[in-house]
C-alpha cells in the first residue's frame, strides 16, 4: 500500500505510533508552549529572588530565557489554533477536518520560520460508531435499575468508552471491586471476589492511564469493565469520555460517581448479589490514517539528542484548552 496522504474528511489524546529520533505531534505548539511555561516560571522566579531582602548585582542566567519570550507571538499562534477549531464546528480533534489544517498549519509555519528538517508521517487506526445507545442495566438482590446514557455527560449516568468491543444485553454477569484503581496486579489479586468471569469495577485514581487498568483485566480473565467516576472535585462527578488501546478486546463504559459507588457499596456486602448487564452495538468503519509531524535539527550531536513532543489535536468536545489557551 502506498503511503496514505493527508485527507480532509474525517482524520488520545493518544497517537500510538511513535519514531525513535525527535517526534513530535505538533511540535511548534509543543515547543511554544513548554517554553511560555519554561519562561513564565523563570520569570517568577526572578522576581521573587530579586524582592528578597538581600539585594544581589548579578544578573540571573536564567533571565534571557524569560525575557526572550513574547506573549504576542504565542497568542498568535494559539489564536490562529482557535480560528480553525471555529471553521471546523469547534473542534480540532483526530478524525476531524480541524485536526488536518492543524497538521498544515504547524507544518508551514515551521518550514517558512525554522531551520528544522520537517517531515508528516501517518499511521492507520481503527474506527467505528455506535450502532445505538449503549445500555447498562444492574440488578441488586432482585431490583432492577436501567442506567440513563446520553451524549451529554452533565446528563448522563454512563458513557461509551472509546475502543471498547461490543457485549450482548443478554448476557447477565455477576460484578467485582477492584481496589486501588486497579492499576497493578496486586490491586486485582486483592479483590474481594475473584473477577474470573465477572465484570470488573474500578474506580477512577490511581497513578495510570484508564488504558494501563484495562491491560491488566486480561490477565484475571475479566469478561468486561465498569470504570466510575472518583467525585472528589466538583467536576469528577459525572461519567467522563476515556479512551482504551485499539488492542483492547473487552466492552467498557465509564460510569458517574454516584451510580459507581452504589454498585460498589452494594457488590462488596457479603449479603447482597450484583449482576450487570452491558449492550453495546457498534459499527466498524474503515481504518483511517492519522498525521504525526517529525522534525530534527540539521546539527547537532545524534548521541546527545533532547525530545520535545506534544499532542496538536484537541478533543472531540472543544478546541482544546491545552493547546487553544482559552476555552469556548
Amino acid at each position: 500500500m502506498p503511503p496514505p496522504q493527508p485527507f480532509y474528511k474525517d482524520s488520545k489524546e493518544f497517537k500510538n505510533s511513535r519514531s525513535m529520533k525527535l517526534i513530535i505531534a505538533g511540535i511548534g505548539i509543543g515547543i511554544v508552549l513548554t517554553v511560555v511555561i519554561l519562561g513564565l516560571a523563570i520569570a517568577t522566579f526572578v522576581k521573587v529572588n530579586d524582592n528578597k531582602s538581600t539585594p544581589t548585582t548579578t544578573k540571573s542566567p536564567y533571565s534571557v530565557l524569560a525575557e526572550s519570550i513574547r506573549i504576542e507571538d504565542v497568542m498568535s499562534h494559539l489564536n490562529e489554533l482557535q480560528s480553525i477549531a471555529t471553521a471546523n464546528n469547534g473542534t480540532r480533534a483526530v478524525g476531524t477536518p480541524g485536526f488536518n489544517q492543524t497538521l498544515d498549519y504547524i507544518t508551514n509555519t515551521l518550514a517558512s520560520r525554522t531551520n528544522l528538517r520537517v517531515n508528516k508521517t501517518f499511521f492507520y487506526v481503527r474506527d467505528f460508531v455506535l450502532a445505538s445507545n449503549p445500555i447498562l442495566i444492574s440488578t441488586i438482590d432482585g431490583v432492577i435499575k436501567n442506567y440513563t446514557y446520553s451524549s451529554d455527560p452533565a446528563a448522563a449516568e454512563f458513557l461509551h468508552v472509546k475502543y471498547s468491543t461490543m457485549s450482548n444485553i443478554s448476557r447477565v454477569t455477576e460484578l467485582t471491586v477492584i481496589p486501588n484503581g486497579g492499576c497493578t496486579e496486586a490491586d486485582w489479586n486483592n479483590a474481594s471476589v475473584s473477577p474470573s468471569g465477572r465484570v470488573a469495577l474500578i474506580k477512577r485514581g490511581g497513578n495510570c492511564a484508564f488504558a494501563g487498568r484495562a491491560a491488566q483485566a486480561p490477565k484475571f480473565n475479566v469478561v468486561g469493565l465498569l470504570f466510575y467516576n472518583d467525585g472528589t472535585l466538583p467536576d469528577r462527578f459525572s461519567p467522563i469520555e476515556v479512551s482504551l488501546d485499539q488492542e483492547n478486546a473487552l466492552p467498557a463504559l465509564f460510569l458517574s460517581y454516584s451510580a459507581g459507588e452504589a454498585l460498589a457499596n452494594a457488590a462488596l456486602s457479603t449479603s447482597t448479589t450484583v449482576t450487570v448487564q452491558l449492550g453495546i452495538d457498534l459499527v466498524n468503519l474503515p481504518d483511517f490514517p492519522v498525521g504525526n509531524i517529525c522534525a530534527d535539527t540539521p546539527t547537532g550531536d545524534v548521541t546527545q539528542t533532547i525530545v520535545i513532543g506534544s499532542h496538536s489535536d484537541s478533543v472531540p468536545a472543544g478546541p482544546g484548552i491545552n493547546d487553544n489557551g482559552k476555552c469556548h
